[in-house]
């Protein structure tokens, strides 16, 4: 028998059957080619003026309030309180009576103080007549001179028990006067340890009370060694430089301005700073003793001085730059760091002042990349970019 004739004969054929295969997989890959995908569009960035003028040198501190005097009243005799002729918290003069210790103990002892040296004194004018006498006496042999020399010593004697009856007399009416005490400052009082009928004792502690002195008041704070390196450097020490306060607690927006009075005279080696204090007026009484404030102690002014946002400036290990916007692309630029400044820094080189910088968006950027501003987002749908990623583009520009 013999095979049909419609039998296909490439079946037969190993090379048109290999070809026959490879033309088949070609034609899959193609129909599952991936379309291309669209270009990344420009990375969106923000800019802003590089600004060009004077710039404050202010070394910044925490400080502490203080009074400009403070006394603690304390009583200089024993004796029963009997009278409280404040309350506290008061608004006190100097010289205003404060408290009354019973006098009746110290004027008697006064009294009798007084009559002693009375005695005493009538005793030595006796005594110094006799000597005269027995001296005339003497010249003409009716005495002996033992005699004359005892009288001589006694009137002595005498002369010396009225000095210190005299003394005794002047300590006991100082005691006197000290039973009744009075404010040594002019200032606010504190709180009061004792109360009518309580035994004051003499020199005790507590105090009957402490007085602070609120106008003015002083802010003591403290500079690290570099820093008051720079202040003598720049200002030296005996300029009134001007100092400015923000209370921690209430209005921050608020600044008192006081004076510096006082630099120390060394360094603390345990902390690397130096003490200073600053006189404030304190008319309205913003300030109050213990509290914490900021201070800021400006120094000198540097003119056209060239600053940025701290956050504009990349610091890398080769040293630190920024990003400008030249005709639509970043152009990056080496910049030497100087002072911070708040939110700013002081560039020492690298710009001159009315470049456009970039500040936010850098960290997507290269050296010549094209970038797209923030304020100028076309709403046009950028080519290739599918209508979601347009609207998410949309959302980003809205929300900054």
């Amino acid at each position: 028998m013999t095979p049909p004739r419609d039998a296909p004969r490439f079946a037969l054929n190993p090379a048109r059957r290999l070809f026959a295969v490879s033309s088949v997989a070609l034609l899959g890959l193609a129909a599952c080619k991936e379309q291309q995908r669209p270009p990344r569009p420009a990375p969106v960035v923000s800019t802003m003026t590089v600004s060009k003028g004077p710039l404050p040198f202010v070394v910044n501190a925490n400080g502490e309030i203080e009074p400009n005097r403070t006394v603690a009243v304390q009583s200089l005799v024993s004796g029963m309180l009997t009278r409280v002729a404040i309350a506290e918290g008061d608004e006190v003069g100097q010289g205003q009576v404060l408290f009354q210790i019973d006098p009746r103990p110290f004027r008697a002892e006064l009294d009798r103080l007084k009559s002693t040296l009375a005695r005493d004194q009538v005793t030595l004018v006796r005594a110094r007549g006799d000597s005269v006498r027995f001296a005339e006496l003497a010249k003409d042999g009716y005495v002996t001179r033992q005699q004359l020399d005892q009288t001589f010593a006694e009137a002595s004697a005498l002369a010396a028990t009225v000095a210190a009856g005299q003394a005794s007399l002047e300590r006991a009416r100082l005691d006197l006067e000290n039973t009744t005490i009075k404010a040594p400052i002019s200032g606010r009082t504190g709180q009061i340890t004792l109360r009518v009928g309580s035994l004051v004792r003499a020199q005790a502690d507590p105090p009957l009370l402490t007085i602070n002195e609120l106008q003015p008041v002083l802010v003591r704070f403290t500079v690290p060694e570099q820093a008051f390196e720079e202040m003598r450097r720049r200002s030296g020490l005996d300029k009134a430089l001007s100092v400015d306060i923000v209370p921690n607690v209430g209005d921050s927006a608020r600044k008192i301005t006081g004076t510096l009075t006082f630099i120390d005279n060394a360094v603390d080696r345990a902390t690397g700073t130096v003490l200073l204090k600053a006189r404030v007026p304190n008319a309205d009484r913003a300030l109050w003793p213990g509290q914490f404030v900021s201070v800021g102690l400006e120094l000198t002014v540097d003119q056209d001085a060239i600053t940025v946002p701290s956050e504009a400036v990349v610091t890398t290990s080769n040293g630190a730059f920024v990003y400008l916007v030249e005709n639509g692309k970043a152009k990056r630029v080496a910049v030497k760091v100087g002072r911070p400044a708040g939110t700013l820094v002081k560039l020492d080189s690298g710009l001159v002042g009315g470049e456009q910088i970039i500040i936010e968006g850098q960290n997507r950027l290269q050296d010549g990349a094209k970038v797209e501003l923030r304020s100028a987002l076309s709403t046009a749908r950028p080519s290739g970019t599918s209508g979601g990623a347009k609207d998410a583009l949309k959302k980003r520009g809205a929300s900054k």
